[in-house]
């Protein structure tokens, strides 16, 4: 199955979180190669604490031999192997965040995963990545293709396009 992954990081060196956390997961065994990746982007932060720093954001799309839970579980120990705390506030800054977006066609609902991702057709940081890689992408659930989904998004919000190398 196709599965994409957005990251994000605020705390310390946020391209590096991103590249150790993206090779982290480009190793797991169940992740087959090619790997897609958006460039990263530099974002204010949404709902964090006041005075927190600006984030990095991209997209990863993988290739995933296993279930969504296996990939989300693996997801988590990356996360922690970067510095993030199994424990955290929502919201807060952070290390590294990685969000499972989507898990092919599956659609998931239970309280440890949500799929697609409940929340990221409306956030500018994950659209505009995810439109760079996979524009004709149609989410379960959605009738129109990623692209079509960020032309209609309210939020304006300005991305800073730091590299396409990482």
């Amino acid at each position: 199955m196709r599965a994409g992954i957005a990251f994000g990081s605020n705390l310390g060196d946020r391209l590096a979180n991103l590249r150790m956390a993206r090779d982290q997961i480009c190793r797991l065994p169940m992740v087959r190669q090619p790997v897609l990746a958006s460039a990263v982007y530099e974002t204010e932060p949404i709902g964090c604490e006041p005075g927190a720093p600006k984030f990095l954001n991209a997209v990863i799309e993988i290739k995933c031999e296993r279930t969504p839970s296996d990939l989300l579980q693996r997801l988590r120990r990356v996360e922690s192997a970067c510095g993030r705390p199994l424990a955290h506030a929502t919201n807060a800054s952070r290390t590294l965040d990685l969000d499972l977006l989507y898990f092919g066609d599956v659609e998931v609902s239970t309280r440890e995963l949500q799929l697609p991702h409940p929340r990221m057709v409306e956030r500018r940081f994950v659209l505009e990545p995810l439109v760079e890689i996979r524009p004709d992408l149609i989410l379960p659930g959605e009738t129109e293709a990623v692209a079509a989904l960020l032309r209609r998004l309210r939020d304006t919000t300005p991305l800073l396009r730091v590299t396409s190398q990482w």
